[in-house]
């Protein structure tokens, strides 16, 4: 799924940045269909874009060229857009490794696809709003910027000047980067607004397409980023086409993944024009059933992704998702799931269920349940979450884990037992430890809040498990002076 600079997201929640939509059983269909288009986008890539001497990191470059078939504007939007976004974010890392020569090269080749996406896009679709041209104009005005700046880098050996022009650059890929997020947006709205929503839900109506179902749904999932495309499927009744797809059975699970993919985007909380989405209320409880059932069934950790990523947004949604959860035991399912590494083996994954377990921890039932399943222990792991890798999706992720891990642990110990149970298996020394070590929790100023709050929680049921001077600092003080006291103490006072 597509994230796109400036804070936008074509993707549900907060997941990693690839696509999740590549299921194992069609993989090779997507290399194949993918391989026509990785070849240089114009012959200027080849002559100011590509280094003569072979660097360790260009085999990693993304290079698309040509549109991805004749008539089809929609495709060709997402596609571009997915290369694009990953160029800005490439660049963005080799910037901040001060590689110049490759911030240079990489800020040529993506005005080639920017200018490639525009002029495309122009041919194929029916005309652009004024806005659209506005937009198109800024953004290939920032690309120029960009690329000129980046080569008057390469002549600059004073490392003061380069510091300077390093947040020149760093300011014109930021706004470079929200245009883009502007003209795709535009531009899918434009689709959305003539038939895109509608022709796809014609699709996923008939059984003789079912072999396209879950490119449909995958190029649905996309589009409902923006609030037409809601309207639109709202206005086709395409929630309970989904509920039908994900009820069905004889569907093939990469379907049913897809439409659980489109789900968590028409619920994310992230998105406030779907919060009013009347028609899912009708179907919830269909859908809640047929989700915790995939993720249940679930053959592979992306489809788990997909169908917790779904249930997670559907608890923000509403909150007798949450009572529905509890009578379908999906506490169990997802609890059991996490000793299975074929299904949960990311922080992503992991940042879904502590998500469904943190909004069904308001209710009372809860606690027992978790127990019950020896949940706690497993809380406690994820207070312990870490990155297997630097990458800044993965440490946000593992960030996210920890702090509704904290949360989860607060709200649960309103039950003396389940307090009792944390003390037990010593998940006051791990909060203590998140408190004062920084390292511990990447300085996260999140993380180290919903700490203090779970253990001036467990304090409150079992305070001989404190040292003195750990009530003192973390538990007696205002809850803002051991913020204060925490966020600012260095790794030696540990």
């Amino acid at each position: 799924m597509m994230a796109l600079p400036g804070g936008r997201h074509l993707d549900p929640t907060p997941l990693p940045g690839q696509r999740l939509h590549l299921m194992q059983v069609d993989s090779v269909q997507r290399w194949m269909e993918d391989l026509k288009f990785m070849t240089e986008c114009e012959c200027m890539c080849v002559l100011q874009a590509k280094p003569i001497s072979l660097e360790e990191d260009t085999q990693g470059d993304v290079i698309l060229a040509g549109g991805p078939g004749p008539g089809d504007p929609l495709q060709l939007l997402l596609k571009r857009g997915w290369v694009i976004s990953t160029e800005l974010r490439r660049i963005g890392q080799k910037l901040a490794q001060d590689r110049w020569a490759r911030v240079h090269s990489m800020s040529v080749r993506l005005t080639c696809h920017a200018r490639s996406m525009v002029s495309e896009y122009s041919a194929l679709s029916r005309g652009a709003s004024q806005e659209m041209n506005q937009v198109e104009k800024l953004l290939m005005e920032k690309c120029s910027e960009l690329s000129a700046v980046t080569e008057r880098c390469l002549q600059v050996e004073n490392e003061n000047v380069l510091k300077s022009m390093k947040a020149c650059v760093s300011e014109t890929l930021s706004t470079l980067g929200q245009h883009f997020g502007q003209l795709l947006e535009l531009a899918l709205t434009q689709e959305v607004q003539e038939g895109g929503v509608v022709a796809l839900f014609k699709v996923c109506r008939q059984d003789s397409f079912r072999c396209l179902y879950p490119q449909a749904l995958r190029t649905l999932a996309s589009i409902c980023c923006v609030e037409e495309g809601v309207h639109q499927l709202e206005k086709v009744d395409g929630v309970l086409c989904l509920a039908d797809i994900l009820t069905d059975d004889s569907h093939s699970e990469a379907t049913r993944a897809e439409a659980a993919a489109v789900v968590a985007q028409v619920t994310s909380p992230h998105l406030s024009f779907t919060q009013h989405l009347s028609s899912f209320l009708e179907s919830m409880e269909e859908i809640v059933t047929a989700l915790v059932k995939l993720c249940q069934e679930a053959s592979s950790g992306e489809v788990f992704l997909l169908a917790s990523a779904a249930l997670a947004n559907i608890t923000f949604f509403d909150t007798m998702a949450c009572e529905m959860l509890l009578q379908l035991n999906a506490i169990r399912v997802l609890l059991e799931a996490c000793s299975d590494k074929q299904r949960v083996d990311t922080p992503y994954t992991r940042d879904q269920i502590v998500t469904i377990l943190a909004n069904m921890s308001v209710l009372e039932q809860c606690a027992s349940d978790i127990i019950q399943e020896n949940g706690i222990q497993l809380i406690m792991g994820m207070l312990s979450e870490k990155p297997r890798s630097g990458a800044p999706a993965e440490v946000a992720a593992c960030e996210r884990v920890q702090q509704k891990a904290a949360v989860t642990l607060a709200r649960l110990s309103r039950d003396s037992d389940v307090a009792r149970e944390a003390v037990r298996l010593n998940c006051m020394s791990r909060l203590i430890e998140l408190c004062r070590s920084p390292s511990e929790r990447n300085s996260s100023d999140a993380v180290l809040v919903a700490c203090l709050a779970a253990l001036r929680r467990l304090a409150g049921v079992c305070p001989e498990g404190l040292q003195d001077s750990d009530f003192q600092q973390l538990v007696q003080p205002r809850l803002v002076d051991s913020f204060l006291l925490c966020s600012n103490m260095e790794e030696s006072f540990v």
